[in-house]
C-alpha cells in the first residue's frame, strides 16, 4: 500500500484517479452519486485545489487507486454555500469559534473493495499530519462512515437528530 500526500497542483494532475475513486465510493446510499455527481466533484476539485493550504492524500496499490482525502484550513469568516450553511444551522455562531482555523476534511473516499483494512484512518492521519485541529462532516445516514470516525477518535459535535453529522479532532475539552 502506498499513500502519497499531494499539493493542489499534484492533485489536479491526478484528478482522473480521484474521480475514479469518487465514482465508485459514493454510488451507494446515502450518497447515490451518478455520472453528474462525479462531474460536480471534478469541478469542485479544480476550484478546491486552488485554496490556500490545500492538501490531498492518494492511496493506491499495484498502480490502482484505492482511496483519497482532500482538506484545507477553514478560513474566517466561516464560509457560506456548499454544506457550510447546514453546519452553521446546526452549530450556530459556535461554527466560527470551533471550526475556523481547523483543517477541514472535505472529501474522504475509499473504494468499496478496499474497505475494512484501516485505509480511511491512514488517509486521515496523513491528511491531518501537522494540524492541531481538524473537522469533517458526513450525512447522518452514513452509519458506516460515522462508525469509522468514532472508532478513530473523532468526536461528534451534535446529536444524531441533526441534519448533518459534524466531527472534530484535537479541539479543547469543554469548548462547546
Amino acid at each position: 500500500m502506498r499513500l502519497e500526500r499531494l499539493t493542489g497542483e499534484q492533485a489536479r494532475a491526478r484528478a482522473a484517479e480521484l474521480m475514479d475513486i469518487y465514482g465508485v465510493a459514493f454510488t451507494e446510499p446515502p450518497w447515490n452519486e451518478d455520472g453528474s455527481g462525479v462531474a460536480d466533484f471534478a469541478r469542485r476539485l479544480a476550484t478546491d485545489t486552488e485554496r490556500p493550504g490545500f492538501v490531498a492524500v492518494l492511496a493506491g496499490q499495484d498502480g490502482r487507486p484505492l482511496g483519497f482525502g482532500t482538506a484545507w484550513p477553514t478560513r474566517s469568516p466561516f464560509p457560506t454555500g456548499r454544506a457550510y450553511d447546514r453546519v452553521r444551522g446546526e452549530l450556530g455562531e459556535q461554527a466560527e469559534r470551533l471550526l475556523v482555523g481547523a483543517l477541514e476534511v472535505d472529501e474522504l473516499a475509499v473504494a468499496p473493495h478496499a474497505r475494512g483494512r484501516g485505509l480511511a484512518g491512514q488517509i486521515l492521519d496523513l491528511l491531518c499530519e501537522g494540524a492541531q485541529r481538524g473537522w469533517l462532516l458526513t450525512s447522518p445516514q452514513a452509519s458506516g462512515a460515522i462508525r469509522v470516525y468514532e472508532r478513530l477518535g473523532w468526536e461528534r459535535l451534535i446529536g444524531p437528530e441533526a441534519k448533518v453529522a459534524v466531527f472534530t479532532r484535537g479541539r479543547r475539552a469543554g469548548s462547546i
